[in-house]
C-alpha cells in the first residue's frame, strides 16, 4: 500500500535530518523567528468559498501532474488570484517536493502556507518553521492519537498552526485541544480512491466544533457547493489546478466561476 511505502521512507529521512540537525542550528535559520500567518483567519476572511491551492508535481497513484511549472510561479499565481492559503508538498521521492519549495517562496507571498508532508517526529515541525511555513499537517492515519497530541502542542509552542486530516470515524478521537482546523480526506490514503460523500457524512458527526476543510476530488464547482451549504469552511485543492498549464489562471476561474453561479 501507498501509506506503508512512504511512512518507511519517511523514517529514513527522518533518521537522516536527525543525523546533521540540531535545535540550536534551526533557530538560526531566517524564518524560524518570523510570526506566523493564522489560517484560521485567513479561513473566516468573507470570501465566498476559501481556497488553500497546492503546488504538487506527482503523486503516486498519478504519477507526473505538472513538471513544466515552477514552484514559485504557481504559488505567487495562488496568491494574487485569490487563493486564502498555499498549500507545498514537501515529500521529495513520492511527490517531487522539497522543503527549498517552502523557503524560496516564502518571501514572496503573504498568506499563510501549508507545509503538506507526513509528519512523524517533532525535528520535522523544526525544518517546517525553519523554512517559513504558518501550517503543519498532521495526518491521523499515520499517528496515534498520542502522537497526534504531542507533535500538535509542539507545533503551537513554535507559533504554527496544526491541520489536522481524518479520514474515518475511527479517526474522530485524534481531534485534541491544540489542533486548529479538521481537514476531511475523501481520498483513502491507503488505496487511494476518492469518494466525496466522505466529507459529508463526517461534518455531520464533527458539527460546528472546529473549522472544517474538505480535501481531495474537489474538481469542480458544484461539488464544492454541495460541501459549502453544509458549513465547510475551505478547499483543499492542488491536482485540478496542476493539471492545467497555468495552476494559478484555473484558480481564478474557479472562483469567479462560483461566484458568478451560487
Amino acid at each position: 500500500m501507498y501509506l506503508t511505502k512512504i511512512i518507511v521512507n519517511k523514517q529514513i529521512e527522518i533518521e537522516q535530518l536527525k543525523q546533521v540537525n540540531t535545535y540550536a542550528l534551526f533557530e538560526k535559520k531566517q524564518f524560524f523567528t518570523r510570526k506566523c500567518l493564522p489560517l484560521t483567519i485567513a479561513l473566516n476572511a468573507g470570501n465566498d468559498i476559501n481556497i488553500i491551492a497546492e503546488h504538487k508535481r506527482q503523486s503516486p497513484s498519478k504519477g507526473i501532474i505538472n513538471a513544466s511549472v515552477n514552484v514559485t510561479d504557481v504559488v505567487t499565481g495562488y496568491a494574487n488570484n485569490g487563493a486564502a492559503a498555499v498549500s507545498i508538498l514537501t515529500d521529495a521521492q513520492f511527490f517531487g517536493g522539497n522543503i527549498t519549495d517552502i523557503q524560496t517562496t516564502r518571501n514572496l507571498v503573504n498568506t499563510p502556507i501549508l507545509q503538506k508532508d507526513f509528519i512523524l517526529h517533532e525535528i520535522q515541525l523544526l525544518q517546517a518553521k525553519a523554512a517559513g511555513a504558518d501550517i503543519i499537517l498532521l495526518i491521523a492515519a499515520c499517528l496515534t492519537p498520542t502522537q497526534v497530541k504531542q507533535l500538535a502542542s509542539v507545533a503551537k509552542l513554535l507559533g504554527m498552526q496544526v491541520l489536522l486530516e481524518i479520514h474515518n470515524e475511527t479517526e474522530l478521537n485524534h481531534i485534541n485541544t491544540h489542533i486548529d482546523v479538521v481537514g476531511i480526506n475523501n481520498r483513502n490514503l491507503q488505496t487511494f480512491e476518492v469518494d466525496i460523500a466522505n466529507s459529508i457524512n463526517l461534518k455531520t458527526l464533527l458539527g460546528n466544533t472546529y473549522p472544517i476543510i474538505a480535501e481531495s476530488g474537489l474538481n469542480n464547482i458544484a461539488a464544492i457547493h454541495q460541501l459549502d451549504v453544509r458549513g465547510f469552511k475551505g478547499y483543499l485543492i492542488g491536482e485540478h489546478f496542476m493539471k492545467q498549464p497555468n495552476p494559478a489562471i484555473a484558480l481564478q476561474h474557479l472562483l469567479s466561476t462560483y461566484k458568478a453561479t451560487y
